[in-house]
């Protein structure tokens, strides 16, 4: 299921969860109301410490200074708060995860998709970015993301 009005220019969806790692520590609530005026960086991926997930996180992590102060980075996945901690403790990742357990904010962004591999279909989360502008609305929606390309997006955009 896509959502065709999760464009450029739309209103980002609103969500209410719990931030763990960065100044967030071992689980705080956090709203997209409470981050209006900044730019935020949502970032969708599917699982804790595998592979691609790695690779991408850590390369957030090695880039960090080219985002700091410019943007709130925010990994999101169905993992929890636990998972989301060791996976921050393993590899030093200076921004917080977003546990999204129910999945409510992963099918908000309408990343919650089904998927093929190996000829057997799944749902599973697609690998997404989405960049909200300060006044809520999207500036830009990457789908489909490289893990290995994404920090390059990601730069050109802020």
């Amino acid at each position: 299921m896509t959502h065709p009005a999760l464009e450029p220019g739309a209103l980002a969806p609103e969500f209410s969860t719990l931030a763990v790692g960065g100044s967030y520590g071992e689980g705080t609530p956090v709203t997209s109301a409470e981050l209006r005026g900044r730019t935020v960086i949502l970032y969708f991926y599917p699982k804790d410490d595998t592979p691609g997930c790695t690779t991408q996180a850590c390369g957030l992590r090695d880039a960090w200074e080219q985002f700091a102060g410019k943007a709130e980075v925010f990994g999101v996945s169905g993992d929890s708060v636990k998972s989301h901690l060791k996976f921050i403790a393993k590899h030093g990742l200076p921004f917080p995860l977003l546990a999204d357990e129910a999945l409510d904010l992963v099918k908000a962004y309408g990343v919650w998709v089904e998927k093929s591999m190996y000829g057997r279909t799944s749902m599973g989360i697609e690998r997404s970015t989405f960049v909200i502008g300060p006044d809520g609305r999207l500036k830009a929606v990457l789908r489909k993301v490289k893990p290995a390309e994404h920090v390059a997006q990601l730069v050109a955009l802020l």
